[in-house]
């Protein structure tokens, strides 16, 4: 994807994305999406990243669907479980440099690769943690936990419950097939709050599953 007109195409299905999203392209660091897409071309060839080859593809399924959950954020201690490429907690960081983010997998491999992104992206609002949600901690607990392709709603509630801060959201990023997967969890725990969107170039309705814990 070396070609400046491939990249200048990207760019533009970018824009019209994030329009489409309710979102001002002009605030978003498209140059960097761009090289990100890049580098995870370079290292899937080795590292089998994703199953996504084609950079428009890479576009909607990962840039697009990672920042339509942009509006959902609370707070500005954030973190990504089960980031795998770093997905969608980099394209988040890179949009909300204000954010401080944990980028957080037990794969070796990808966090290596993560690593790579943020050194070549000079991203300075994010540190990654190679270890499994359900065994990691930490002090400062986060605002907003995030999760795509993660489990089901109960297991990520269960893994990392620990890890949000009171009144905190954890957001598990979902296809529109969700209603079996709600009814797991437990009721008079959390409150769930589920927000339907389209994201242009995904055919299937995407959901975004916000759980609070009760005091």
């Amino acid at each position: 994807m070396s070609d400046p007109q491939s990249s200048n195409q990207l760019v533009n299905n970018i824009r019209h994305g994030l329009t489409a999203l309710g979102m001002q392209p002009d605030a978003h660091p498209l140059d960097d999406y761009i090289r990100y897409i890049q580098l995870l071309q370079e290292w899937n060839s080795a590292y089998n990243l994703t199953a996504i080859r084609e950079p428009g593809q890479m576009v909607t399924h990962h840039i697009l669907d990672s920042l339509s959950v942009l509006p959902y954020l609370n707070g500005d201690r954030c973190l990504d479980a089960g980031t795998g490429a770093g997905l969608p907690g980099l394209i988040l960081a890179l949009a909300a440099p204000d954010k401080q983010w944990v980028l957080l997998d037990s794969s070796h491999k990808k966090i290596r690769f993560v690593n790579q992104a943020i050194i070549e992206l000079k991203i300075p609002n994010v540190k990654t943690e190679c270890v499994r949600a359900e065994q990691f901690s930490t002090e400062q607990l986060f605002t907003t936990i995030i999760t795509r392709a993660f489990g089901s709603l109960n297991t990520i509630y269960t893994q990392t419950r620990h890890l949000l801060a009171p009144g905190g959201s954890l957001l598990a990023m979902k296809g529109s097939d969700i209603e079996e997967e709600l009814a797991t969890l437990e009721e008079g725990t959390v409150t769930v709050q589920v927000h339907t969107f389209n994201v242009p170039g995904i055919r299937e309705p995407r959901s975004l599953v916000e759980i609070k814990a009760l005091p």
